[in-house]
């Protein structure tokens, strides 16, 4: 039976699936509380879940009885993963369950069946394969915190994650893919940074960070994974995320009682101790500073550590010598820190990467037990799943930093529940570390927000799949609206079933940029085409439309189609490093199969330098580490495709675009097909023609150069270097800074960062490299105040399609009009345009961008009036000639 639209549109509801059993009254150990059984049960069925609960609430009992159960009707072994230095609190809580588990670092250490621990780096370093496990559970899972990042990240995807057979992860057709049954668990996912929370779901098969960035996050184009959650999809957001993640911080949360779950007060007190700013340095320009700031990077916090660390210290003995009888975690971040530690407090005891693991596990299980007074390690190391609440309720922080993830779960190894005093938490920091601090207070209020959102999500709709799922229902479908000009027509409507209205052959032009599969998403709708898992998906929906373009199209007309490569993270591919996905070819394959001809495809080019802002792909430093991971720039396309014509015997359009030959010369046709202009004999450009040259007049020079030039690819090479060559001591500045050969501080680096300044221009006539980029009507709307369109298409691009394509007082059609370009600028060329537009705030301002064009097309010049007077002379007849015809309106 062929699917509807509408029951196509019915199944996008995003929300995780339930992979696992439901588990039978009275199969829950009862030891475990009311609230730790319920999670249990609820992350038990769903299969692969995390649970994100406050610290004390049972995460460790939680674990052992979710993987105990699973295994139960799912059989085969299961694995949880920790960090170092807490088994023994997974012993003691296994032992209170009566649930045996064992410690392994091999595979062979393993039965057929039965609960096993092992470490993170165990895994990583490749000691075992958890696809030998049908269950695993990751305590404490931060690893996924620096998605695409780290080594672990990588390594934890591909063993974990990734399904052997297609490399990727995370799409709704591939349940079976990697460890059959995952969860995680961490009281402490970070509310700065969404992509933890993708890299969570992405982990569980949850749905692709790709996707999850397209459904829910505003791009950042000048950085990568700078995500900021559109307004209107907030409440969508969490509630997926609570279909796959429970938020708990009391057991009242779920409807359970409180009582023996009251935190104890926490008390923090901040010592600022004094800064040398004598030794403020010299910024990025080489003026002298005046003030040191820690803020201003990583290299200057951590300069200002170790030049504060006397004072520091100094305050950090003054602390302890006030309370002799207290016992007390004191954490830093760099090694001659944990030097001076040891050297001001004998008693201290370390907690470091270089020792023995056995010598390391000890300490931490002696201060746990209260036998260690004085305890010194990094949060990085101490800082996730061990529990010191039983005999410590005093915490140091000897400096204070940027990852408030570290910062928070540091807190917690004694503020939590259970804890039986007063938590006290001195942070020590310099004058030079006062905006850190303002950050770090930011950061922990947005946290306690984020914490109470999903309270309250949670405490709306309980732990009901059912419930989520209503609370999820999209728009489906809209309330049409249709504007008409003289020149133009806009519809605000799902553009699918507005096409399906349009008269057949009754469109000149179709030009469009369709969405590029995941990569954005336009409205909160169902209906939008970016709202979809992926590229398969993503084609299921546009042919709902193509067909109809096909049949509007006249017979042997063209339709341009915009189109981009996208770029794959390692993380989603399993392959450890970025590949690109040929969503043009995709595309091209999909318009062939419903009947459209291949034509051709025109490259635009782009700029590489902002593409690796967004991406991080082509960086120079990484390519200096390996060279074989270098892609190259991803340009975009415009595919053109033909409508077969009716007469297929000479190929011929039913209505050819003819040129009039005394408008179109021979000499321009044969200069356009050419595609190139020889050398006129002049010299190559060199370093001195660019000195104090502004960038933007540089930009320009050189295009026009290497247009009137043969290309010499040595001498732009060189020419490029000129620019980061210190004219004083003449080695190449990285960058506005001192040299790094000579010491020599004068000016270099003059080549930019943020774009590529000195572009390669094409000859070829298929190949465009003089799209204004800028050009577009976002111009516009940024001058009025108003929302700006993700990725508008360029006048430059339409208007060569309009002229190339069409003749005067022809239709152009736009199925996804945006802010309406296409139809302006068909009403600018003197064509008649429609468009389609599903947002309706892109519509709206469309509208008025397509009056304006009318208005501005419409106006006479003092020409218009003289060609008008001639024509009233030459007789009544001839004045209906200048009336503007209207659009044919689509029924």
């Amino acid at each position: 039976m062929t699917q509807t639209y509408e029951d196509f549109l019915r199944a996008k509801v995003a929300i995780a699936s339930q992979r696992g059993e439901v588990v039978p009254t009275g199969s829950i150990n009862p030891i475990l509380k009311p609230h730790q059984a319920a999670i249990v049960e609820w992350m038990v069925q769903g299969g692969r879940r995390a649970c994100f609960a406050a610290f004390g609430l049972g995460k460790t009992l939680i674990q052992l009885e979710a993987v105990r159960l699973t295994l139960e009707r799912a059989g085969g072994r299961g694995l949880i993963v920790i960090p170092l230095g807490v088994r023994q609190e997974f012993f003691r809580d296994a032992s209170m369950l009566g649930t045996p588990v064992k410690f392994i670092r091999h595979v062979d250490e393993t039965e057929s069946t039965g609960i096993y621990l092992t470490n993170y780096e165990t895994v990583r370093d490749g000691k075992l394969d958890p696809k030998d496990f049908t269950c695993a559970s990751l305590d404490e899972a931060s690893i996924l915190r620096g998605f695409g990042g780290t080594k672990t990240f990588r390594e934890f995807m591909r063993l974990f994650a990734a399904d052997p057979a297609r490399g990727v992860v995370g799409s709704k057709d591939r349940v079976g893919a990697g460890v059959a049954y995952r969860y995680v668990a961490t009281a402490t996912p970070s509310p700065n940074e969404y992509i933890e929370l993708l890299a969570y779901a992405a982990y569980l098969g949850i749905m692709s960070v790709s996707e999850a960035k397209t459904r829910f996050f505003k791009r950042d184009s000048t950085k990568a994974d700078n995500l900021t959650l559109h307004s209107h999809k907030e409440k969508e957001f969490w509630l997926w995320v609570a279909s796959w993640a429970i938020f708990v911080q009391k057991p009242s949360d779920l409807g359970y009682d409180d009582t023996g779950y009251d935190l104890p007060a926490l008390e923090v007190r901040w010592h600022e101790v004094a800064s040398d700013h004598s030794t403020a340095g010299l910024d990025r320009n080489g003026q002298a500073r005046m003030f040191r700031n820690a803020a201003l990077g990583v290299s200057d916090a951590a300069r200002e550590k170790r030049d504060s660390i006397d004072v520091r210290i100094e305050a950090m003995k003054q602390i302890v010598a006030k309370s002799p009888d207290d016992h007390f975690l004191i954490w830093h971040d760099l090694e001659n820190e944990r030097h001076a530690i040891k050297k001001a407090i004998l008693e201290s005891v370390e907690v470091y990467g270089s020792q023995e693991l056995e010598k390391r596990e000890e300490h931490i299980r002696d201060f746990s037990d209260g036998k260690i007074k004085y305890l010194a390690g990094k949060p990085v190391m101490l800082g996730s799943g061990c529990n010191f609440q039983r005999h410590c309720h005093r915490a140091i922080f000897l400096g204070i930093g940027f990852k408030f993830n570290e910062f928070i779960q540091a807190c917690h190894r004694i503020h939590r529940f259970l804890q039986t005093s007063p938590v006290r938490i001195d942070l020590i920091f310099s004058e030079a570390e006062r905006e850190i601090r303002v950050t770090l207070l930011r950061k922990w209020k947005q946290h306690e927000e984020m914490v109470a959102k999903m309270a309250a999500i949670i405490k709306e709709f309980g732990l009901s799949h059912e419930n989520l799922v209503a609370g999820l229902k999209r728009t489906l479908g809209m309330n049409r609206h249709e504007t008409v000009g003289k020149r133009f027509k806009a519809v605000n409507a799902d553009s699918i079933e507005e096409t399906r209205n349009m008269d057949s052959n009754s469109v000149d032009l179709i030009v469009t940029s369709i969405p590029f599969s995941t990569q954005y998403e336009y409205t909160p709708s169902y209906n939008d085409l970016g709202h979809t898992d992926d590229d398969k998906h993503f084609f299921e929906h546009l042919g709902f439309l193509t067909p109809e373009l096909l049949r509007v199209l006249k017979p042997g007309r063209v339709a341009a189609i915009h189109v981009k490569d996208r770029i794959v993270p390692g993380g989603i591919t399993g392959l450890g490093f970025q590949v690109v996905s040929r969503f043009s070819d995709k595309t091209a394959d999909h318009f062939e199969k419903y009947g459209f001809g291949f034509l051709a495809r025109k490259t635009v080019v782009t700029d590489v330098v902002r593409e690796n802002n967004q991406t991080y792909r082509l960086g120079w430093t990484e390519q200096c580490k390996d060279g074989s991971r270098m892609g190259c720039g991803m340009p975009e396309y415009v595919l053109l495709f033909r409508k077969p014509p009716s007469d297929l015997s000479n190929g011929y359009a039913d209505d050819p675009v003819v040129k009039n030959k005394k408008e179109y010369s021979r000499s321009r046709w044969q200069i356009d097909a050419h595609g190139f202009m020889r050398s006129n004999g002049n010299r190559p450009l060199m370093a001195e023609d660019l000195e104090k040259i502004p960038h933007e007049k540089i930009f320009k020079l050189f295009r026009q150069w290497s247009l009137t030039h043969p290309y010499d690819f040595e001498h732009h090479v060189k020419l490029g270097e000129s620019l980061e060559t210190c004219s004083q001591c003449e080695h190449i500045h990285t960058g506005i800074k001192k040299c790094g050969v000579c010491e020599c501080k004068h000016q270099g680096g003059r080549l930019p960062v943020t774009f590529m300044l000195l572009q390669p221009a094409s000859w070829h006539p298929d190949v465009w490299t003089d799209i204004a980029r800028m050009r577009t009507l976002n111009m516009e709307q940024e001058r009025k105040g108003k929302q700006m369109h993700l990725c508008p298409i360029q006048f430059d691009i339409v208007d060569r399609l309009i002229a190339q394509f069409t003749q005067p007082e022809e239709t152009v059609f736009d199925p996804f009009g945006g802010l309406m370009t296409v139809p302006y600028c068909a009403i600018k060329l003197g064509r008649k345009g429609i468009g389609f537009e599903l947002n309706p705030s892109y519509y709206a301002d469309g509208v008025r961008h397509c009056q304006g064009a009318e208005k501005v097309m419409s106006t006479p010049t003092l020409f218009d009036a003289l060609e008008l007077e001639e024509c009233i002379d030459d007789g009544p007849d001839e004045t209906r000639n200048i009336t503007l015809s209207e659009v044919p309106a689509a029924e």
